[in-house]
């Protein structure tokens, strides 16, 4: 049995593999546990490792180090690509305000930090190591020992001890707070959920179906063309069912008679308007209209052909070729309102309506086949996490400081992935990836981090707590809270935020994958990453800054 016990208390790469792969196994078993209702989730593996290095189990430093970039890596890179084609819409509905808050959540850390600086007579090497632990900020806390290294020619060993020891709590602390103010606050997940879903569903962009009759003398004969461009405002007209009985999928040049019946998708506050101007809404169903002409039907099609990539809607010209109108586009979980300069990208799903044998030629043409969607496309991915590593290892001049700043192994990654998810087919790369793919890549990648952290951490956890150091705890989760509290009654009562909002702000602002994750499963509310990768980036890079800032 030599051998078995080689393999779990040895050395060499099978040994390591074996240890990390029990921590991960052993705290995602761990993380099925709920206290009082509430599971911690993957946190657990971090935890596990700590205890499993404490008793000996030992990983070799260098795979501990690659193990744990490489996760952390994996991670931010598929978050940016999950939320990279929704990121610069997000930012301009809301992104300032989130990165305003991010901001003063890293201005009033470092001020707690200095102030516990000043009371407790600790080293301010030893504080910067305790700040990046309790915001669990990875590149932060190496930031710090490069510019301690540089200034004073000598490594000091607190810094990553009270990164070690603050860093566990740093990441439960976010996961408190998130249930702690939730209580405070009173906030009732469901009339929450109503009411984010009701806000987001009344956007300039969401889009509204609805049946008009058209008695307007001032719009009657005139082309749909004309009408656009009197009202001011986007629509689409699907179907048109003349006052003859005639029934037809019009197009720009149809001209529109008194009394005809029109199915048009609009954005929701534009759509009143829009009946008042044509003439009166009415009741009639889909059902009606299919019932009125048996010929026209209504199909979602999947964009599967990667020569469609990046074209613009105008471009494929559907109306002109198939005598088929594109009355919706669903992509991502949201639906867009079609118009020709918006660009077409694989997996978007066009909802058409015309006749069968059109609608079965125009889905030859976009491919319609779902099948194609589920092959991996591993370019962008392994092509992306190479420029987002050479990005983040970029020194940026800063003048006034003596030492460049990077935005290190986690903010080069998400900035790309982000650039490369949306802007990437309009230079005709494939960059879709199926939900799946993208949630077992941000698994694997988050479970390999902790681990790592964890059995890194773990061998002079008890030492340091014992001989003192159980005070860089406190600091540390005191560094942690005060900001996001303070935070928390800022965005609520000052600047409006919504709950999840304020989640998504808090997680990313912390850096913290963990708090991200137990958002997700706690709510499952697609917005907290989104407002996670809008605030990330930055806060990657202040959090750095800061750092560096406070050893010099």
């Amino acid at each position: 049995m030599n051998w078995l016990e080689n393999l779990i208390i040895g050395q060499g790469i099978a040994h390591s593999i074996v240890v990390l792969g029990l921590v991960i196994a052993i705290g995602i078993l761990c993380g099925k546990i709920k206290i009082f209702g509430i599971s911690l989730g993957v946190t657990w593996i971090l935890f596990i490792g700590i205890i499993a290095s404490h008793f000996g189990l030992i990983v070799d430093p260098m795979v501990i180090s690659f193990t744990r970039d490489f996760g952390l890596i994996l991670f931010v890179y598929s978050l940016g690509m999950q939320v990279g084609p929704g990121f610069f819409s997000s930012f301009k509905s809301g992104g300032v305000k989130y990165n305003i808050l991010a901001l003063l959540i890293v201005i009033l850390g470092a001020i707690t930090t200095y102030i516990l600086y000043f009371i407790a007579d600790i080293p301010l090497s030893t504080m910067v190591g305790v700040m990046s632990g309790a915001v669990t900020n990875t590149p932060g806390l190496g930031a710090a020992q490069q510019t301690y290294l540089e200034v004073t020619g000598s490594n000091d060993p607190t810094i990553a001890m009270a990164y070690a020891v603050s860093y566990p709590l740093g990441v439960v602390g976010v996961v408190l707070v998130i249930i702690f103010m939730r209580r405070i606050l009173r906030i009732n997940i469901s009339k929450e959920k109503k009411d984010f879903e009701e806000q987001n569903s009344n956007s300039k962009d969401a889009p509204n179906i609805m049946a008009v009759e058209i008695f307007n003398e001032a719009m009657v004969n005139k082309t749909i063309k004309e009408i656009e461009k009197l009202i001011n405002r986007k629509l689409v007209l699907t179907r048109l069912y003349h006052a003859d009985g005639n029934m037809v999928v019009p197009s720009s040049q149809t001209i529109i008679k008194k009394g005809d019946r029109a199915l048009i998708i609009s954005a929701i506050p534009d759509a009143d308007s829009i009946a008042e101007l044509l003439g009166k809404k009415i009741d009639m169903s889909l059902n009606d209209w299919n019932k009125l002409d048996a010929h026209l039907i209504s199909r979602r099609l999947v964009v599967t052909k990667p020569n469609i990539n990046g074209k613009r809607l105008g471009e494929l010209k559907i109306r002109a070729q198939y005598g088929i109108n594109v009355s919706r586009i669903i992509r991502s979980g949201m639906s867009l309102i079609p118009n020709p300069n918006l660009q077409i990208v694989l997996g978007d799903r066009l909802i058409v309506v015309g006749n069968e044998k059109s609608i079965d030629k125009l889905g030859k043409s976009l491919g319609n086949y779902v099948n194609k969607l589920r092959e991996p496309n591993l370019f962008p991915i392994f092509f992306g996490i190479a420029l987002g590593v050479l990005l983040g290892s970029l020194p940026i001049a800063i003048p006034g400081m003596s030492q460049p700043v990077k935005l290190g192994l986690a903010g080069g990654p998400i900035i790309v992935a982000i650039l490369i998810a949306r802007f990437g087919p309009k230079y005709k790369l494939v960059t879709y990836t199926t939900v799946s793919a993208n949630y077992m890549l941000r698994e694997v990648g988050m479970a390999l981090f902790l681990a790592a952290v964890g059995l890194g951490s773990g061998q002079g956890f008890v030492d340091a707590v014992a001989s003192g150091g159980y005070m860089w705890i406190l600091y540390g989760f005191i560094i942690t809270i005060i900001p996001l509290i303070i935070a928390t009654f800022i965005a609520r009562f000052i600047m409006k935020m919504d709950y999840f909002s304020i989640v998504g702000v808090l997680s990313g602002t912390q850096t913290n994958s963990t708090a991200l994750a137990f958002a997700n499963d706690s709510y499952n509310i697609s917005h907290i990453a989104v407002v996670y990768a809008t605030v990330y980036p930055l806060t990657m890079f202040m959090r750095v800054v800061c750092a560096q800032l406070m050893m010099l």
